[in-house]
């Protein structure tokens, strides 16, 4: 087993030594940066990584321009907000004197999310388990707008990875609350405008309180205490909004 690890960034100059760091276990990285205007791809250079400039065409777009930039057949593929754990490390390297035979195609691996001072447990959070480390002959990016993922061919075998990734996910309070608004929101209401999903006024007025309680209660987000509420509230806020916005194309749509 010979691993590219790809990472895709923008305005990362702060997080992808880190990155880097955290797969320097990896026989390349490979990061694609969507023309950073800070220092992120002098960084990503000092650390030894492959860096190719790519015009911003989505993020499974991006993710897959990353895959086909790797000259290996395994790709372990990170954000720059997250790291590898070591046991996760280890779980790696004890594949890597395996045979073809006795590898999967794809491993899952958990993610862990580091949130207003303390690892998240409830709200749906974790384990969030992700195919990360794959064949690239195997499988691709799918072409989603938003929550994008690895699609293995149907005969694939798929196993999981003891450890976890870190994803210390919004700085804060105000940042969780923009990047909703301006992209996980959108893109959602754009994906199931896409798919051929649709909203009414009721459903915008349910989506909200219906996301509070499935994160606090349902998903053991009271767990997290504070933190929880915090994700609760933001989920809510998400789901009201990405209806009303997806109640909004529909209205455009008739006009």
């Amino acid at each position: 087993m010979i691993i590219t690890a790809t990472i895709i960034t923008f305005n990362e100059a702060d997080n992808i030594r880190a990155a880097c760091e955290s797969v320097a276990w990896a026989d390349e990285i490979v990061v694609v940066d969507s023309e950073s205007t800070d220092a992120t791809r002098e960084v990503a250079a000092q650390c030894g990584a492959k860096v190719v400039i790519n015009s911003w065409p989505g993020f499974a777009a991006q993710k897959q321009f990353a895959v086909e930039q790797a000259s290996h057949e395994w790709i372990f593929s990170l954000d720059a907000d997250e790291r590898v754990s070591e046991t996760l490390q280890s779980s790696v390297n004890s594949l890597r004197n395996k045979s073809d035979k006795e590898l999967a195609d794809g491993y899952l691996v958990p993610r862990r999310t580091y949130y207003q001072g303390r690892w998240i447990r409830g709200g749906g959070w974790y384990p969030d388990r992700q195919l990360r480390l794959f064949k690239k002959t195997r499988g691709r990016w799918n072409n989603r707008h938003i929550h994008e993922s690895v699609q293995l061919a149907p005969e694939a075998r798929i196993e999981t990875l003891r450890g976890d990734i870190l994803h210390y996910t919004e700085s804060s309070a105000a940042y969780h609350h923009r990047m909703i608004g301006e992209r996980y929101a959108p893109l959602a209401a754009r994906q199931m405008f896409e798919e051929g999903q649709r909203t009414s006024t009721l459903g915008v007025a349910a989506a909200g309180p219906s996301a509070f309680v499935r994160s606090l209660i349902l998903r053991g987000g009271f767990r997290d205490g504070f933190a929880g509420l915090s994700i609760a509230t933001f989920a809510a806020h998400h789901d009201f909004l990405k209806h009303l916005m997806l109640w909004e194309m529909q209205h455009d749509k008739k006009q």
